[in-house]
C-alpha cells in the first residue's frame, strides 16, 4: 500500500503541472479553445481520481501500521511481563518496581510508537525521495543542483538536534521512574498519610517530581522544535531558488522548461526534502527510543538468580521434613557480611516449629530459602530429604504454602481470593479452610457472604481480616509445609489461639508448620521454638526449656508479660 501511494503522489504533480500549461495555452491567440478546455477537464477528473485513491490506499495503511504497532506493544508488554514473573526476589530488586511499572508502560509506549512511523517511514522515505529525485532531474538538471545543498543542510540538523536531545530523554526516563515511586508509594499508602494528616507533604512531594519530569520533558521537546523550523527554511529556500532560476530559464531559454514543469519541479522539492525530513525525524526518534530500549533490553537480559533449569522434573517432595546445613545467605555478594550465618537446623514432617527473635534477626529470610525465594550462598537446604535445587519450582512451592508478612489479596471476590490456592477447590472446601482460618465468621457478616468483592489490595477488609484471608488461601493448597510470617500479628490473642488449635487438628497433623511470630503465645505451644539473633540460631527448644535455659527468649517472655500485666 505504501508503495502504491507514492506511485500516486508522484502522479499528481505531473497531473498539476500540466493542467498549469494547459491554463497558459488558453492564453494564446491560436488556441483551439474546445480541444483545450476538454483536455483540461481530463487532466482534472484525473488530478481528482488521484487524489481520491492516495486517500483510500492511505487510509489502508495508516490503519494495517496502526495495527501492527498495537499488536507489536501488546507481543512486547508480553513477554516483558512473563520475563518479570521469572525473574527471582533478587533482581526484581535491584530493578525496583517502580522502575518496571515504567518501563512496561513509558518505554514500551515509546518503543511502539517508533515502530509504528518505521515500518512506515522506512519504506515510503526512501521509496519517494528516489523517485521524486529522478522525476525532478527528468524535469531540470539545472535546478536540481539545489538538492546538492539541501539533502546534506537538512540531515546536519536533525542529528545535532537529536545528539543534543538524546541525553536529556534519558535523563527524563529517570525522573519519570522517581515520579512513578512517589505515586505509587502515596497509593499503597493512602490510608497512612491520611492518617498522619499528611496530605500536604505529599502534594508537595508529588508536585516536585511532576515538574521535575515535565521541566526536563519541555527541555528535550525544545530542541526537537527546533528541527521543524530549520528544515521549513531549508525547503523553503530552495522553493525560491527554484521559481527565481526556473523563471529565468523559462524567460531566457528556448522552451525546453514550461511553467508547468517549474511548478511539478517546486512541488518534488517539497516531496524529496519533506521525505529527508521524515526519515531522519524517524531516526532521531529510534536514537531517543534507544534509551527506552535499553532499559527493556535490561529486563529481557537479566539472568534470574534462581532457576530449575537444572531440576529433576520427576522429583516430587516424599514429606514436609527440612534441613539447613551449614547455610549461609548474603543478599549482595559484594557484601562483606552475612544476613545468615552458619544456619544447622533439622525440622520433623509434620512438626510444629516456631521462630522467634528480635527486628533484624533474619527470620523471615530463613524460611524464604525453604520455597526458594532466596537462594542459600553458602550450605544447601533439603526439603523431603532432597536439596531444593533439585525439585522443579511448581513442584517445590506446590507444596511449600507461605503466607508472607505483607498479606496482599487481589481485586475480585472473597472466594476469588481464597481459590488462589487451588482454582480447582470446591465451595465446600473453600469454606472449611475459612473455617480453620478462623474467617467464615465475618465473611458470612457480609451481604453476599463469599461473592463479597475486595477492593485493591483487599482494602475493604481490616488487617486482621486479611491475615486470615491470606492464611485459608494457604490452607487450601492442601501442601506438606505450611510457614506463617507473623501472619496472626493482627488478630486478638482468642482468635490466634484457635488459629493454632484448628492446625493442631487431625486434618493437619501431617503438615509441617513453621510460625514466625512476635508474640511468645503465638508459639509456645509448638514442638519446638529456634531462637534467631543477628543471622544466628542461639537457642532451640520448648518453651518450658527455653525459658529456663535461653537468656534471649526469658527476656522476651518476661517484658511480654510484664506488657499484659501492665494492661
Amino acid at each position: 500500500m505504501i508503495f502504491l501511494d507514492v506511485v500516486i503522489e508522484i502522479e499528481i504533480p505531473k497531473a498539476m503541472g500540466r493542467v498549469v500549461d494547459i491554463l497558459l495555452m488558453l492564453s494564446t491567440d491560436s488556441a483551439d479553445y474546445a480541444a483545450i478546455q476538454s483536455e483540461l477537464v481530463s487532466n482534472v477528473l484525473r488530478m481528482l481520481l488521484l487524489c481520491a485513491f492516495t486517500l483510500v490506499i492511505g487510509y489502508i495503511a495508516a490503519r494495517c501500521s496502526s495495527i501492527a504497532s498495537m499488536g507489536f506493544g501488546a507481543n512486547l508488554r508480553r513477554e516483558l511481563f512473563n520475563k518479570i514473573q521469572d525473574l527471582s526476589f533478587d533482581n526484581i530488586d535491584k530493578i525496583k518496581i517502580s522502575s518496571l511499572i515504567t518501563r512496561m508502560t513509558n518505554d514500551v509506549s515509546m518503543v511502539q510508537n517508533v515502530y509504528k512511523n518505521t515500518i512506515v517511514t522506512f519504506i515510503k522515505g526512501p521509496f519517494m525521495l528516489i523517485t521524486a529525485l529522478v522525476y525532478a532531474l527528468n524535469i531540470s538538471r539545472d535546478l536540481s543542483v539545489v538538492f546538492a545543498f539541501a539533502l546534506p543542510a537538512i540531515v546536519i540538523i536533525v542529528v545535532i538536534m537529536g545528539y543534543l536531545a538524546v541525553p536529556l530523554f534519558k535523563k527524563m526516563l529517570k525522573k519519570t521512574d522517581r515520579f512513578n515511586g512517589v505515586l505509587r508509594g502515596n497509593i499503597n499508602g493512602i490510608r497512612v498519610v491520611k492518617s498522619f494528616v499528611r496530605e500536604d507533604h505529599e502534594k508537595e512531594k508529588f508536585n516536585e517530581a511532576n515538574v521535575a519530569v515535565m521541566e526536563m520533558n519541555v527541555k528535550a521537546q525544545k530542541l526537537i522544535l527546533y528541527i521543524t523550523p530549520a528544515i521549513m527554511f531549508v525547503i523553503y529556500g530552495c522553493m525560491i531558488f527554484a521559481m527565481w532560476r526556473g523563471s529565468d530559464i523559462i524567460i531566457h531559454s528556448t522552451g525546453d522548461l514550461t511553467v508547468g514543469d517549474m511548478t511539478t519541479f517546486v512541488s518534488y522539492i517539497t516531496q524529496v526534502l519533506s521525505s529527508v525530513m521524515t526519515v531522519m525525524l524517524v531516526f532521531v526518534s529510534m536514537i531517543m527510543a534507544k534509551a527506552s530500549i535499553g532499559r527493556i533490553s535490561e529486563v529481557f537480559n537479566q539472568e534470574p538468580t534462581i532457576t530449575d533449569n537444572n531440576a529433576d522434573p520427576e522429583a516430587e517432595l516424599a514429606d514436609g521434613s527440612i534441613e539447613f546445613k551449614n547455610v549461609s545467605f548474603k543478599y549482595d555478594e559484594a557484601a562483606v557480611k552475612n544476613i545468615l550465618e552458619d544456619i544447622n537446623l533439622k525440622i520433623e514432617s509434620g512438626e510444629t516449629v516456631g521462630i522467634i527473635g528480635g527486628t533484624g534477626s533474619s527470620k523471615s529470610t530463613l524460611v524464604q530459602l525453604i520455597p526458594r525465594l532466596y537462594e542459600a550462598s553458602e550450605g544447601e537446604v533439603l526439603v523431603g530429604g532432597r536439596n531444593v535445587k533439585d525439585y522443579t519450582f511448581e513442584k517445590l512451592r506446590g507444596d511449600v504454602s507461605v503466607v508472607l508478612q505483607q498479606n496482599v489479596l487481589f481485586s475480585g471476590t472473597i472466594s476469588d481470593n481464597i481459590r488462589w490456592g487451588d482454582f480447582s477447590a470446591s465451595d465446600e472446601d473453600v469454606i472449611e479452610a475459612a473455617k480453620a482460618a478462623e474467617a467464615h465468621g465475618f465473611i458470612t457478616e457480609f451481604e453476599k457472604g463469599y461473592d463479597t468483592e475486595l477492593g485493591q489490595g483487599g482494602n475493604t477488609v481490616s488487617g486482621g481480616q486479611r491475615q486470615r484471608l491470606c492464611i485459608a488461601r494457604a490452607l487450601l493448597k492442601k501442601s506438606k509445609i505450611l510457614i506463617l510470617d507473623d501472619s496472626t500479628s493482627a488478630v486478638d490473642t482468642a482468635t490466634d489461639a484457635r488459629i493454632r488449635a484448628s492446625l493442631r487438628s487431625e486434618k493437619y497433623k501431617d503438615m509441617t508448620k513453621i510460625i514466625i511470630a512476635q508474640r511468645i503465645t503465638s508459639i509456645m505451644d509448638a514442638d519446638r521454638i529456634i531462637v534467631l539473633e543477628d543471622g544466628k540460631i542461639v537457642g532451640t527448644g520448648t518453651h518450658e526449656e527455653l525459658t529456663k535455659n535461653n537468656e534471649i527468649y526469658h527476656e522476651i517472655f518476661v517484658s511480654q508479660q510484664e506488657g499484659v500485666l501492665a494492661q
